[in-house]
Formats: structure tokens, C-alpha cells, sequence
């Protein structure tokens, strides 16, 4: 992202959007220009020495007593021209709700660490980012966030406006709301990105890839055709034996053991690593490794597998996609991809909730907070101050809506490059990059409709109660995934003695309790 999302973060990266969802904001916000606009009304309610008022409508900015928030979320970056950034956005955020905020980003190493000692020393935090699949849990039992339902329906009524209400209840836990999600591609696919120059010499014919197995012809081409080049790039936690399954084939239903065939329409919470499609899709992992048509050290190798492309050494990996998905390869390796498609467009709890920002409880003021937040959603011109930094400076405008670097400025030198915009507020507002296809955000909304919904979306994982078992297992699958998933090992060896060690450390038990909650969530949707 230039961070990559989905490398970083297994993540990320989604349910039907109606037209008005995806684009909904109030006119007079849509057609903001990038030019700062005059102040109006700035808050629904005043607060009043830290506390909210009960009323849903108040005072102009000018009546709220002004306030600083904290912003905290992980980044790959701190860009050197943050301040000015946070300068042009404090202007901004006066005449609107009279505050003033200070951004943290925190490299993602260091995330953890961070938010555990910011939550231990009670010091100030206003909004964090998190994720379903990312803490989310354990910030809830541990009450280091606060619920957000009065709040929205209080101080956040254009984030209703813009998300569908489904994605509005994304980020529940035991029946209340602790993240507001992100509004941009609420869906995963998982394929293939290949050397586009490498396709076209040898007339590969793309539109017969249907399954992983058909890719085979065309690894063993380049593996008799171009020395030096690997067919085939994987990584110690990514291959497509890891992409295709993990949401793909499976619900995951959060961190630990125990998932979803998306093929069933039944609730039952089953072990992915003993099922008919995981085995033999690892069989073919460890059949292409012994012809030599995956990198010999993928079961050690963490660097991602684009970089192996960028440096002419490897031609094709997996990844999930979304659309643009080519553009942004093409970017990341230097050179033009094709990318294929190995499953269809799917939507987990995983995949909405991806992307969030809760209000930690040493926040002082939640309502300013959520105030900031909403206007995340339908406030062109700040979110895109946050997402891309200052016209002129860091960008200009092509046209409306696409803009492209100042003369002397690029991807290098560029003083703002957070490069987040999927992380904060409505990424359907945000300004496009004239290497990106205009369309992307019709792109999306298709993309979004046209996601097979996983029968579990919207329920959220409580690890707290299994956390210790979750641990264990999780360093077990460490020792083992990586040899199977990189095909270096025999999966008819390695995967039993894998499944034999988890359900020693307690498989069963998280197994068990994912179905008790489960089965207490449906009893919700039934009401």
C-alpha cells in the first residue's frame, strides 16, 4: 500500500451495495470540489465537558468547545509532510466541529506493541483503526473500545446514508456495533497474476483457465522456454493452495480453526485441513514443486511474490483480486499482468469488516470522534486531504474526479504517500490516479453485486474464551503450513501429522466453541 493490503493483511479486502448505498451522499457533498469549501453546520449535538448531549441536533461548530483528537492506525509510512497535511486539515476541521486532530500512523510491525501499551497507560486515543479479523475480539472482552450505536445514530447519520445497513451492523459483536466500516470493495475473488509480455509470445489462451489445474500447461511452457525464470512465485503463507481456500472455497469465520464449505447451506463449522478440496489442491502444489515449476525456497521466502516478477526472476502468483486488480499489479512489478480468475466473487464477515475505525475508551469525547467519522463518508474534500494530502502540492486535478502528480513530483519524491484510501471513510469519493481505470468505483459496485453472500456474514468470532488453544495451534500450523502450502512436502505425510498435533492442543475446543456462537448468532438473524 503502497502498502499492499491484501499481501499485508491476508487481508482484506463484501456484500451487495445497492446503487444508492454505494453512492449515496447528500448532493451538496457529492458535488464538492477539491477547492475547500465554506463552512455549515458542523455537529449534530454539542458536547459539553467531554459528555454528549442527548440530542440529535446543535449548535454550529462555533458552540462546541474545542477539542483535539488522536487518529491512530497502522501504515507503512509517516509521510515527511504529515504536518502540513494535519495543518490543512485542523483549518478545516474548526469551521466544521471545532477540533482539532493529530495522526498516528504507526508502522505495521509495531502495531501491536503500540496499541497495547497506549490501552495500558489509559493515555488518550480517539480513533483506531481494527478489523473483524484483527483484535476486534479481544478489544471487545478486554472493553478497550466503546460501542457505537447511540453514537451513530446521533452523530453519524450520513455514515447510514452511505453504507447499506447490513454494513452498518458489519462490525457487531454480542449484538452491538464497535468498528464503522470502510466503504469500498466488499468482496474476494482469487486467481492468478501472470507476465503479460510472456502471455502474448506464447499465445497463452487465458479464457480456458477455469481451475487451478489448468495452469499447469503453462508453467511447464516457461519452465522449457525461459531459464532462470520461475514459473510459478510463492511465499512461506501465500500460494494458491493458501488463497484458493482461505475465503475462497471456505469461510474462514475468523482466527483460529474451523470454517464454512461455501458450497453448503448449512451452519456447520468443519476442519479445513481434513476436507477432499484442501488435500487436493495440495497435491497439486507438491506435483508442480517436484517438476520445478515452484521456487525451491517458498516454504522460507516472506518476500512478496511480486517482487520476484519486478526483478525478472519468476512469472506468475496468486493473490486475491478485485477490480483494477491488473492496473495495480502492473504498478507493484513494473511491468504489464494479466491476472485470471480461479473462484467467483465471494462476500464473508471476513471481507466487509476488513477495514474499520473504532472509538478506543480513553477517548474524551466519542461524539467528536464519531462527528470526524461521518464526515469521512460524505466530505469530498477532507477525505481526500487525508487520502492524497494538498492540491498543488502533492496532486493535481486532471479533471474532477482523476488526478496525477505535480511536474517534478512522483511516487518517489512525493512528500504525502500514506496511499490508505481504502481504510478511511467512503473510498468511492476518493479522487482516481490517472493510471487507474475511470470506472473503477462502476467497477466495484458490480463487483459487490454480484458476490455469492456467505450464509454467515455478519458473524464475528469471540476468541477470548479459546484464546490460549488458538495460540497453541497457531504455532503448530506455523511449523507446517508452509512446507504444505509451498508444495515442498507430501501432503499426504504432512497434512495428517499436522491435524493430529492440533487436535492434541485443543482444535476441538475452538472448533466447538466457533459453533456455539455461530449457533447463537443465527438465532439472532431469525428474529
Amino acid at each position: 500500500m503502497a502498502l499492499r493490503r491484501k499481501s499485508l493483511l491476508a487481508l482484506m479486502s463484501m456484500l451487495v451495495l445497492t446503487s444508492t448505498a454505494l453512492y449515496g451522499c447528500g448532493k451538496s457533498n457529492d458535488e464538492a470540489s477539491s477547492s475547500k469549501p465554506s463552512a455549515t453546520k458542523a455537529a449534530q449535538a454539542a458536547t459539553t465537558n467531554g459528555e454528549t448531549s442527548s440530542t440529535p441536533t446543535g449548535p454550529k461548530a462555533s458552540d462546541l468547545k474545542p477539542y483535539k483528537l488522536i487518529m491512530m492506525f497502522p501504515s507503512g509510512v509517516v509521510p515527511k509532510d504529515l504536518q502540513a497535511v494535519q495543518d490543512e486539515m485542523n483549518k478545516y476541521l474548526t469551521e466544521k466541529i471545532n477540533a482539532t486532530i493529530e495522526i498516528r500512523p504507526t508502522d505495521w510491525g509495531a502495531w501491536t506493541d503500540k496499541t497495547n501499551l497506549l490501552f495500558a497507560s489509559g493515555d488518550q486515543c480517539d480513533l483506531m483503526f481494527t478489523a473483524s479479523w484483527y483484535y476486534l475480539g479481544q478489544e471487545v472482552s478486554k472493553g478497550q473500545i466503546v460501542p457505537l450505536d447511540d453514537l451513530i445514530n446521533q452523530y453519524g447519520p450520513d455514515i447510514k446514508k452511505v453504507l447499506d445497513p447490513a454494513y452498518v451492523e458489519g462490525g457487531k459483536l454480542n449484538g452491538k456495533i464497535y468498528g464503522v466500516v470502510a466503504n469500498k470493495e466488499f468482496a474476494a475473488t482469487k486467481g492468478l497474476v501472470m507476465r503479460k509480455d510472456l502471455v502474448d509470445k506464447y499465445k497463452f489462451d487465458l479464457s480456458n483457465v477455469k481451475k487451478l489445474e489448468d495452469i499447469e500447461p503453462l508453467l511447464k511452457t516457461i519452465k522449457e522456454n525461459e531459464p532462470g525464470i520461475v514459473p510459478l512465485q510463492v511465499k512461506n503463507d501465500r500460494s494458491p493452495l493458501s488463497a484458493i481456500t482461505g475465503y475462497g472455497m471456505f469461510d474462514m469465520l475468523g482466527d483460529g480453526p474451523g470454517v464454512l464449505d461455501r458450497t453448503s447451506n448449512e451452519l456447520k463449522v468443519i476442519d479445513m485441513f481434513e476436507t477432499p478440496q484442501f488435500m487436493d489442491l495440495a497435491k497439486t502444489m507438491h506435483k508442480w514443486f517436484k517438476a520445478g515449476y515452484v521456487n525451491l525456497d517458498g516454504a522460507t521466502v516472506k518476500d512478496s511474490e511480486f517482487l520476484a516478477v519486478k526483478a525478472g526472476k519468476a512469472f506468475a502468483y496468486a493473490e486475491s483480486m478485485k477490480p483494477g486488480f491488473a492496473n495495480q499489479e502492473s504498478r507493484n512489478t513494473g511491468m504489464p499482468m494479466d491476472v485470471v480468475e480461479l473462484t467467483q466473487p465471494y462476500t464473508t464477515t471476513g471481507d466487509t469488516t476488513s477495514a474499520m475505525f473504532a472509538i478506543p475508551s480513553t477517548s474524551k469525547d466519542p461524539a467528536r470522534a464519531m462527528m470526524f467519522l461521518n464526515l469521512l463518508y460524505t466530505d469530498k474534500y477532507l477525505l481526500n486531504l487525508l487520502d492524497w494530502g494538498i492540491e498543488g502540492k502533492h496532486y493535481v486535478k486532471k479533471s474532477d474526479n482523476v488526478i496525477d502528480y505535480p511536474q517534478g513530483v512522483d511516487a518517489a519524491n512525493v512528500g504525502y504517500n500514506l496511499n490508505l484510501p481504502w481504510m478511511f471513510g467512503n473510498q468511492l469519493n476518493s479522487y482516481i490516479w490517472t493510471t487507474e481505470d475511470p470506472t473503477i468505483w462502476d467497477q466495484y459496485k458490480a463487483f459487490n453485486e454480484g458476490a455469492q453472500k456467505s450464509i454467515a456474514l455478519g458473524f464475528v468470532f469471540d476468541t477470548e474464551k479459546v484464546k490460549n488453544q488458538i495460540a497453541a495451534l497457531k504455532n503448530i500450523t506455523d511449523e507446517f503450513t508452509p512446507g504444505i502450502y509451498s508444495g515442498t512436502v507430501d501432503p499426504e505425510v504432512y497434512i495428517p501429522k499436522m491435524v493430529e498435533r492440533m487436535k492434541a492442543a485443543g482444535m476441538g475446543d475452538v472448533m466447538k466453541e466457533k459453533q456455539r456462537q455461530l449457533d447463537e448468532w443465527a438465532k439472532t438473524q431469525k428474529k
